[in-house]
């Protein structure tokens, strides 16, 4: 079992930034690729950002040039830095990690970005 542990949500102006944490425990090993997944309220669960263990990154359009997905495999540890944040990027934001066939989740972390 892995265990997925998020922080760093919370309530932002327009044009702000914050910066998601996702840390991992418990079998660890042979995690390949590790992400994040944002759901808005009344919609449906999309994915933001992946990361490969060996740091190769990929974005959806929306968030590219915006957001920022990086890890530190010694921490077992997935980031999300997220600048010039809108409205829209109101969501809960869901890490994630991919283990053989396995994929597993944390339990969500609210952000809000005011107008």
């Amino acid at each position: 079992q892995v265990q997925l542990v998020e922080s760093g949500g919370g309530l932002v102006q327009a044009g702000g930034s914050l910066r998601l944490s996702c840390a991992a425990s418990g079998s660890i090993f042979s995690i390949n690729v590790m992400g994040w997944y944002r759901q808005a309220p009344g919609k449906q669960r999309k994915l933001v950002a992946t990361v490969t263990s060996g740091g190769s990154a990929n974005y959806v359009d929306s968030v590219k040039g915006r957001f920022t997905i990086s890890r530190d495999n010694a921490k077992n540890t997935v980031y999300l830095q997220m600048n010039s944040l809108q409205p829209e990027d109101t969501a809960v934001y869901f890490c994630y990690a991919d283990r053989t066939v396995v994929r597993y989740w944390g339990q969500g972390t609210q952000v809000t970005v005011s107008s």
